[in-house]
């Protein structure tokens, strides 16, 4: 069974850092970028960060998951709250 709305779990700014930078401590504000790098590696760029991010939902995106009815209510839910808490 389908959702009405694709729902990723893996997307997002942590799971992007997981593969850029594996282990470094860093700390991220929203419309800002990184406010805090502790890694002796260079910090990515903001782009590459979402450029990954892109990379990440592509992938999801591929994959034909099918879910149990039960699943699909729990998750068509869970979205309703977000947007209802967005708006």
């Amino acid at each position: 069974m389908k959702t009405k709305h694709k729902y990723f779990q893996m997307v997002g700014i942590d799971s992007a850092m997981h593969f850029l930078r594996p282990g470094a401590k860093w700390e991220w504000t929203g419309g800002v970028g990184f406010t805090r790098w502790d890694d002796p590696r260079p910090k990515p760029s903001v782009d590459e960060v979402m450029e990954t991010i892109e990379k990440i939902r592509a992938f999801e995106e591929s994959i034909d998951t099918v879910y149990l009815p039960e699943q699909l209510e729990a998750i068509n839910a869970q979205i309703e709250q977000i947007q209802q808490a967005v708006n």
